[in-house]
């Protein structure tokens, strides 16, 4: 396959020689400052909360006495208060400043109705934490992924919608007509989280579908917000970033709208395991789903490895890079486990083990927010015009994140492994099977800590910077209020 050699494919959201003039880069950066750094800040805080839940309930598992005499803080609460402050107070906010911020680059355009886009920002949040103090209180639907009552998913609905408008209109006014595959896994992600979390939510908590179809649905609604809306997004910045980092065309945008179309074809499928109290054509057709998802994990390791080709930036260069490279191994990793899980003779073995929950946070936090963190270290520099205090920082969030996830995934991974084939054995008892976890459990709790201290130190870099350049700003005007007017005789 060979390279192509578009003015956009040479450099992503480059003019294409159309004849509408691109707007200037700081006039783009002006119209993204204010929503974008909203979005990533909120992300951060989100992140943080949820790091604090996350060991909270981490810590459960080693001493079931602590905080047990508080109601709001049992494990059945934190834990589900963890997820979703990880997964929409964090991963989606993140997420759609991304998409906002490369959707008017690439399209060579400001942002339009940025107001709007703040207001649904403040929403959004609003309805993050509504649904976590609901949570929190005792009011969760009980459907994983789903959790928040209905009066957070709607704040939440509306929130996005205004977001996702301001979106949509920039991708309408973009001057630069060629579509980049980044734009495309953007649009189709703008579409995708309001159809499923409409359906989802109407179906499991407004009006309650019957008996076990209410399992489907909630398979069906985590394995598309999971594999398809936070991998189009995780996706199209990796195809944005990379690329633009190494200075060198994607290798091929056919492969890329190949590895789109398989993604949204098959990608929905899969997300139901063998033995499910449902339809056996229903698994069957997940099964199938997930193993032909091989063939476009494939395709991305293989159109980033072919762009890469002799082309790795030194890490001073760009510190950024090195949180995409991780992502996608991650996200190639995910995939060929998600694949080999949904076999009959595998899956018999990783289903309702410690197997799964090492999948999810390889793919969530492995891929979806390395990718991130990469994308906001390379972006709010160029929103507020200047570089992080302590670049170093980003060097240890990497250790920390990177080491963490490690530490993580695969002590639950070789754990549920285990734990899967003591299931199986009848000589095997429940307490035994549960005892020859604590050792797994207890190394993930590790990576678990230094988790939570790299959002930590990325949560003070990022603070640092700004307030550093807040700092500025206020002292230029102040010296510019109080400037003596000078009297012309």
């Amino acid at each position: 396959m060979s390279e192509i050699s578009s003015p956009s494919q040479l450099n992503p959201g480059g003019g294409g020689g159309q004849a509408d003039a691109p707007e200037p880069v700081l006039e783009i950066e002006a119209s993204c400052r204010a929503p974008v750094l909203l979005l990533f800040v909120s992300a951060l805080v989100w992140l943080l909360v949820g790091s604090v839940f996350g060991m909270i309930a981490a810590i459960k598992f080693h001493g079931t006495n602590f905080l047990a005499d508080c109601s709001w803080l049992t494990y059945g609460r934190v834990h589900p208060a963890h997820l979703n402050a990880l997964v929409y107070g964090f991963a989606a906010q993140a997420g759609l400043g991304v998409a906002l911020w490369m959707v008017a680059h690439l399209g060579r355009t400001r942002l339009a109705f940025a107001p709007a886009i703040i207001v649904g920002a403040k929403l959004w949040n609003l309805g993050v934490a509504l649904g976590i103090l609901g949570i929190l209180y005792g009011e969760s639907t009980g459907y994983e992924w789903l959790e928040m009552p209905r009066y957070a998913s709607a704040t939440l609905f509306c929130g996005y919608t205004l977001i996702a408008l301001g979106g949509l209109v920039t991708l309408h006014k973009r001057r630069e007509r060629q579509l980049y595959i980044s734009q495309i896994f953007v649009l189709a992600a703008l579409f995708w989280f309001p159809w499923i979390y409409s359906t989802a939510s109407l179906l499991l908590v407004v009006k309650p579908v019957r008996g076990a179809l209410q399992a489907g649905l909630d398979y069906w609604y985590a394995n598309n917000l999971m594999n398809i809306w936070f991998g189009f997004i995780g996706l199209a910045a990796a195809f944005y970033f990379i690329p633009k980092i190494v200075k060198r065309p994607l290798y091929s945008q056919y492969i890329g709208i190949f590895i789109f179309a398989t993604l949204a074809f098959f990608g929905s499928w899969g997300g139901i395991p063998e033995g499910t109290p449902l339809p056996a054509w229903m698994s069957a057709m997940s099964t199938m789903g997930a193993v032909v998802m091989v063939v476009p994990i494939l395709g991305v390791a293989y159109n980033v490895l072919r762009t890469l080709m002799c082309a790795l930036p030194k890490w001073g260069e760009s510190r950024s890079f090195s949180f995409f490279h991780f992502g996608v191994k991650c996200y190639v990793l995910a995939g060929l486990a998600g694949a080999l899980m949904a076999t009959i003779r595998f899956g018999k073995i990783t289903n309702f083990t410690w197997f799964v929950p090492a999948h999810t946070q390889l793919f969530l936090y492995g891929f979806f927010a390395m990718t991130m963190f990469g994308a906001i270290y390379y972006i709010v520099p160029r929103l507020v015009g200047a570089e992080f205090l302590k670049p170093g920082l980003i060097t240890l969030h990497l250790f920390l994140a990177g080491g963490g996830i490690l530490l993580y995934v695969a002590p639950l991974a070789i754990g549920g492994v285990k734990q899967g084939m003591m299931l199986n054995d009848p000589t095997k008892s429940f307490s035994e099977i549960t005892a020859s976890s604590l050792m797994f459990l207890r190394i993930s709790t590790m990576g678990d800590a230094l988790m939570v201290l790299g959002h930590l130190v990325m949560f003070l870099n990022v603070a640092g910077l700004l307030v550093s350049v807040g700092r500025k700003c206020a002292t230029a005007a102040w010296v510019g209020h109080t400037k003596p007017v000078e009297v012309t005789p």
